[in-house]
């Protein structure tokens, strides 16, 4: 048998089992997401927001105001608040939420829209028979998420709470510090998209978490993140139309307004990872630090605080400053509230 042959025989047998490999993935990977789904059902309830597609809305708790948890930009969804829920629901009805394609709630298609974030939000508090007013709670780039609700449903929101919440203006400042932009970039997490129906997503996904964080969070996100992956990306590639859509709101008036700083920073291996000096990340607490005064200086009631001993995730690495601060928000709008 010619070399021609031979060469084109284990061409097409490479080629038989690469075909066998992903019909064998794209099986196990829809199997899997079945068997997630029953194994973690959704918390709370799925709310149609219009055409079918569902949204999971996790409340809990009795009394007004409903304070509404907008996680960050991750796939933990309404996990993301796992450590402070039930304490919150306490003292006053709470709902944690996860965004569309995030979880257990259904995609979108098309490009990225804050706008469209803020709305599925309120039709699914809306037709979940939830009732103003809301104190909005936001981490991270939920901090965006949350400026832009308040400014498109500003009369029913009485107060904010921002954790650790990404600025308008924060990525122009840190690569003024890197020398180089630190924005997360929606390349990988694209590519993990376009995979995902193969299995080697899943195949890859991490159920570890740190200490301080609960461990079934670990758990739900490595089944769903497959499914969640397509959702994320779309959230990264729209980070600076989000950021511009939040800097459009300059005041948050008379609200109490509580903006929470991690002081931990970025540890030494994830400055690593960002090409980063020690002297470098000190720059960024520093940065963030005064980005958030800035934040809370637009409202007439804010206040800043700084959390020492917290990380990014303060609300895991120190849920009662998380759950401090929203009780009193909570305290001064009732205050108002009694007063009319």
């Amino acid at each position: 048998m010619s070399a021609r042959r031979w060469t084109k025989r284990i061409a097409v047998s490479a080629a038989v089992v690469a075909g066998a490999a992903l019909v064998s993935g794209m099986s196990y990977e829809l199997v899997m997401r079945e068997r997630s789904t029953r194994d973690f059902p959704a918390p709370g309830r799925l709310v149609d927001v219009g055409g079918g597609r569902r949204i999971q809305l996790d409340c809990r708790g009795h009394g007004s105001p409903t304070v509404v948890l907008e996680s960050g930009l991750d796939t933990y969804g309404s996990l993301a608040w796992a450590s402070v829920h039930d304490s919150i629901a306490a003292t006053t009805r709470v709902c944690a939420y996860s965004r569309a394609g995030i979880m257990w709630s259904d995609p979108t298609s098309g490009s990225f829209d804050s706008r469209a974030v803020a709305n599925d939000l309120h039709r699914a508090l809306s037709r979940a028979g939830e009732t103003v007013p809301w104190v909005m709670v936001g981490h991270s780039l939920g901090g965006p998420y949350v400026t832009v609700f308040t400014k498109l449903y500003g009369a029913e929101v009485s107060g904010v709470v921002l954790v650790d919440p990404t600025h308008p203006d924060q990525f122009r400042r840190y690569r003024e510090i890197a020398g180089k932009s630190i924005m997360p970039s929606a390349g990988l997490i694209r590519f993990g998209a376009a995979v995902a129906w193969t299995g080697l997503v899943r195949a890859q996904a991490d159920a570890s978490t740190p200490a301080s964080w609960p461990r079934e969070i670990g758990r739900v996100n490595a089944a769903f993140l497959s499914a969640s992956v397509y959702g994320l990306a779309r959230e990264v590639e729209g980070i600076p139309a989000t950021l511009r859509a939040a800097s459009e709101l300059q005041s948050f008036g008379d609200r109490p307004f509580v903006v929470l700083t991690a002081g931990r920073g970025p540890s030494s291996s994830e400055l690593t990872q960002m090409g980063l000096t020690a002297e470098q990340g000190k720059r960024l607490r520093a940065v963030s630090s005064a980005l958030h005064e800035n934040q809370a200086a637009r409202a007439q009631r804010g206040r800043h605080t700084v959390i020492p001993d917290a990380s990014h995730y303060i609300q895991f690495d120190r849920p009662d400053a998380v759950i401090g601060a929203i009780r009193d928000v909570v305290n001064s709008v009732r205050t108002t509230m009694m007063e009319f």
